[in-house]
């Protein structure tokens, strides 16, 4: 197994802690998808998979439609994905995704939390080469062999294919999404939920003490309403 693999089993423990947080992360992110390419998952693509990640942590669909229509009103504010990068104590590299309508408050609030927790907000770039960029489908693998899978869709940008209980997992490239999604879409294949993630090509073993100096910058960051996914160098298996 690969890297996706080790990633995927590590964070298998650490999903959204409360499901009020995971629909305040989809309903910006239903907004941002409406605003980039219109309220008809049917032409958008980007929408069309946030929807299937609504469903998979069992949101409403009222509370999607809704979502949807509030983002269709031009008076809805837009929100900005920006993306910090820093250091935690013990030199273990901080990836923070955002999605905000203020930036100036999430670039202060950000910071006040690596200052807090003796670590240090990076430039522009500073950790971001550390990490792969990847996108990611769980497909429903009934009548489907993982293997298979893999040798069919490398041609579309698939990279690692691994099964778990909760399905088939596709990772790729970051840029392999559309064609993938297109693809899968286009066989009829039942797709669960889909995103992006960025995978650490090293990680650095600590101590549990050091651990415990990281995991409270990383609960304060992952906190913060503006906050998406946050992700770090620390070695967690």
């Amino acid at each position: 197994m690969g890297r996706a693999f080790e990633f995927r089993k590590a964070r298998k423990m650490k999903r959204w802690s409360a499901m009020s947080k995971a629909f305040t992360r989809i309903g910006k992110d239903i907004v941002i998808a409406v605003k980039e390419g219109g309220p008809d998952p049917d032409s958008n693509s980007r929408l069309r998979a946030v929807i299937q990640n609504a469903k998979s942590v069992n949101m409403p669909k009222d509370n999607i439609e809704r979502a949807i229509k509030r983002a269709s009103d031009k008076s809805q504010g837009d929100f900005k994905e920006v993306v910090f990068e820093g250091y935690a104590p013990h030199g273990i590299a901080v990836l923070v995704e955002t999605a905000t309508d203020n930036n100036t408050r999430t670039v202060a609030n950000v910071r006040s939390y690596f200052n807090k927790c003796n670590g240090s907000l990076g430039t522009s770039g500073s950790v971001e080469f550390m990490f792969d960029h990847t996108c990611n489908f769980r497909i429903n693998a009934e009548g489907l062999d993982a293997e298979e899978v893999e040798l069919e869709f490398i041609d579309f940008g698939a990279e690692e294919v691994f099964e778990d209980e909760d399905g088939i997992l596709i990772y790729g490239s970051f840029e392999s999404f559309g064609a993938i999604q297109k693809e899968l879409e286009s066989r009829g294949i039942e797709i669960l939920s889909s995103g992006f993630e960025r995978i650490p090509q090293v990680t650095k073993k600590l101590t549990e003490e050091q651990k415990e100096d990281v995991e409270k910058l990383l609960e304060k960051i992952e906190e913060d309403d503006d906050v998406q996914n946050v992700y770090h160098t620390m070695e967690e298996l």
